[in-house]
């Protein structure tokens, strides 16, 4: 992104219209500050004139010439110039320059231009008029607090322009740090879009909002990258799983073509044929059901349910075939309270059935398989534990692959898709599928959600 298009920034819209609001709220401020300041300065001068002129009505009129010329010696520079004028307005007393000016009202102070002075320095003046008709003016050169206006106007202005400049100079530091920061993302995400998976978006130490989103959107790729390879491992899986079976059928098939058989040689080779096709049928079906797990269609059917019920009835369905085997099959609840949860009854039956099968399946003759349910106070688990030959530890990531099969496995029944589905249930409900280290056999625990 060049410069020019800084303005389209998100960041630098914000940061400018703070910079606009925070421009009008100092502009407000400054100027109650300049009217506060100036008008507290001519309120203290009109004071001072309100008290000479009650002071000088207390004086006799006769003596007021004689107090103007006193008072005019000492004044100088001209910084109180009085005045007493006759009543055809010319100058009798005092240090006012020239003769009486036009005097828009007596009794109250106004303002003033000493034309008779250099410059015509601003004054702040009261007049009072004599019984005899002469007028008395009493005024204060207020240049000095002119100036100080005008400074004080001058470093108001400069500093509002200077702070003005700085916020302009942050919001833009801000939209190009932004900018810099999305263009980054960008190019991660054109990668991404090229077929690089595995990049994922930068993330920095500021821990922002947009670091947050940054955690999501990677987490998100994480599960995208996670799925597309499970996608592809399914392909290949079942191309490399699904072609053994299919062979035998097209086997039987074309022996059955080829030679003479009688009536039960057919039927024979038809049950054959049944059995390899309901097989492959069966796995089809078993990925159907991943999928439609996975889409979490299901979720809004939740319901509360009590792990101990559903845990009770996979113990009372799998009791025979644990018999037929001569395996101990036990349930173990830690109290008679129930274990009750949000989720789908049938779904989670079904997770802690395919870990009961597989946990019979690989449990030896004269063995034992458990089913134990446990809380604490923050979850529930469900721990289902054989004295089987167990799984190694760096195969247990790798089970809960489709079609995954261990060593100990590859001559066992089955299709290698129960614990994809047991991990696509777990995380339908929020729930945590983990292994527990023992020194013999196999123990997985079902955890819900903190």
């Amino acid at each position: 992104m060049r410069l020019t298009e800084l303005h389209r920034t998100s960041s630098f819209r914000l940061a400018t219209s703070f910079l606009a609001l925070f421009g009008v709220a100092t502009l407000v401020l400054f100027t109650y500050l300049y009217v506060e300041i100036t008008g507290f300065e001519n309120e203290r001068v009109d004071d001072w004139l309100v008290r000479e002129h009650a002071e000088l009505r207390r004086e006799q009129t006769a003596d007021l010439a004689a107090r103007f010329e006193q008072q005019n010696l000492y004044d100088t520079r001209h910084q109180r110039p009085f005045g007493l004028f006759d009543a055809q307005g010319r100058h009798i007393a005092g240090g006012y320059p020239g003769d009486r000016p036009e005097i828009p009202a007596f009794d109250t102070p106004f303002a003033l231009r000493l034309t008779g002075l250099e410059h015509h320095p601003p004054a702040r003046c009261i007049a009072m008029r004599l019984p005899d008709a002469r007028v008395a003016l009493q005024c204060q050169n207020i240049r000095d607090l002119d100036h100080f206006d005008e400074e004080l106007l001058r470093a108001l202005l400069t500093a509002g322009v200077l702070t003005l400049a700085v916020a302009l100079i942050g919001a833009v530091l801000v939209g190009v740090s932004s900018m810099r920061r999305l263009d980054a993302v960008t190019a991660s995400i054109e990668e991404i879009v090229a077929g690089n998976l595995s990049r994922r978006l930068p993330l920095h130490a500021k821990e922002d909002d947009l670091d947050r989103l940054v955690r999501v959107v990677n987490d998100m790729l994480d599960e995208i990258e996670r799925l597309m390879h499970e996608v592809k491992g399914v392909c290949d899986n079942i191309a490399h799983d699904l072609r053994t079976p299919l062979t035998r059928l097209i086997a039987s098939l074309e022996r059955a073509q080829r030679r003479a058989m009688n009536e039960a040689s057919y039927h024979a080779t038809l049950d054959e044929v049944i059995e390899e096709a309901v097989g492959i049928l069966r796995t089809f079906n078993a990925l159907l059901r991943i999928s439609e797990i996975e889409s979490g269609a299901r979720r809004e059917h939740f319901a509360w349910v009590d792990l101990g019920t559903v845990a009770a009835d996979v113990f009372e369905l799998y009791e025979p075939a644990a018999e037929d085997r001569a395996i101990t099959l036990a349930l173990h609840q830690d109290d008679t309270a129930p274990y009750c949860m949000l989720g789908d009854p049938s779904l989670l039956f079904e997770a802690i059935a395919n870990l009961a099968e597989n946990a019979i399946k690989f449990a030896p003759p004269g063995g034992h398989v458990c089913i134990e349910l446990f809380r604490n106070q923050e979850a529930i688990s469900i721990r289902v534990r054989d004295d089987g030959p167990g799984i190694p530890a760096d195969e247990r990531d790798a089970v809960f692959t489709r079609f995954y099969r261990g060593e100990s496995s590859r001559h066992t029944p089955g299709s290698g898709l129960g614990l994809s589905l047991v991990l696509a249930v777990a995380r339908m409900h929020g729930m945590t599928l983990s292994f527990e280290d023992i020194e013999r056999g196999c123990s997985i625990i079902l955890t819900t959600a903190r």
